[in-house]
């Protein structure tokens, strides 16, 4: 007699429980599994490129045409360097993080709410690797978008005559990286809180928005008045962005050996969180 086509939630969750702490033929890593997922969630974001990658690499751009062409001359050099200069990376990584946290969080609260999750909770992987399956597949997207929109960039400074430098390729590498975990992770985090698509929005607005945004992508923080200077010593947006852009311009407002610890924190305490929200279960069960 055949299996029943449908299955709850909480029953793949028992199987998914089973498979974690019972004995398993795939070893300590399920690497068949968690591969397959990432592919899935590639795939996923891939199919509907137009409007997860080439829609937020074009919104970029025009961001960086507007400031620079309608304020761009009437702007002063920021620490010695030239505002266009100053504006590109801060845009380039925003999109790495806003497209990171886009994808985590939109996959699994459509899985929820349409009820597919059961799909990716059914097959044999274990807590760790479904945090890095969909951390890794929305990381890959927030590279993705932030490598376009960063050659593109750098053919409109180009035609601005202002090229593109690059001064420290870790600083680029390492910040680029952070931003895009620590991001994928708190849209895991924000996927599965949600229940609805007006909750997961109100995420995007009032945290992710207001961080991106008063974290020196359009200005100097030391130039801002107290408290909001003192203030902005405690967003971690801004240390992405300060040590990212230090990567093209070799110049530095915060302190980069803190921005470093405490993006490393950062990761380590979203990835936590992350797999302990997946290893109990929480709002997947119902």
């Amino acid at each position: 007699m055949d299996a029943p086509q449908s299955m709850s939630v909480e029953t793949a969750l028992d199987r998914q429980s089973q498979a974690n702490y019972g004995e398993r033929r795939f070893g300590a890593v399920n690497w068949l599994g968690l591969w397959t997922l990432y592919l899935k969630e590639i795939r996923r974001f891939m199919k509907v490129v137009t409007q997860t990658v080439v829609a937020p690499v074009i919104s970029t751009l025009l961001f960086l045409i507007v400031f620079t062409q309608a304020f761009g001359s009437a702007r002063p050099d920021i620490n010695g360097v030239p505002f266009i200069e100053f504006l590109a990376p801060g845009l380039i990584i925003m999109a790495v993080l806003s497209n990171a946290f886009t994808n985590s969080s939109s996959s699994l609260l459509i899985g929820k709410v349409q009820g597919s999750i059961v799909d990716v909770l059914m097959p044999p992987l274990s807590a760790a690797e479904l945090t890095v399956a969909f951390v890794a597949g929305a990381a890959t997207r927030g590279f993705l978008v932030g490598f376009i929109t960063a050659l593109t960039s750098a053919v409109f400074m180009y035609a601005n005559g202002a090229p593109m430098r690059i001064e420290a390729m870790w600083a680029i590498l390492y910040f680029a990286t952070a931003a895009a975990l620590i991001f994928s992770m708190l849209g895991v985090v924000g996927g599965i809180w949600a229940e609805k698509f007006d909750q997961l929005a109100a995420v995007t607005n009032f945290v992710i928005t207001p961080l991106t945004f008063l974290s020196g992508t359009f200005y100097s923080v030391e130039r801002l008045p107290e408290p909001f200077r003192t203030a902005s010593q405690f967003n971690p947006v801004y240390y992405l962005i300060d040590g990212f852009r230090f990567g093209f311009t070799g110049q530095a407002e915060s302190n980069l050996l803190i921005g470093v610890l405490l993006t490393l924190a950062l990761v380590g305490i979203f990835g936590f969180w992350s797999y302990l929200l997946f290893r109990s279960g929480y709002k997947l069960k119902e």
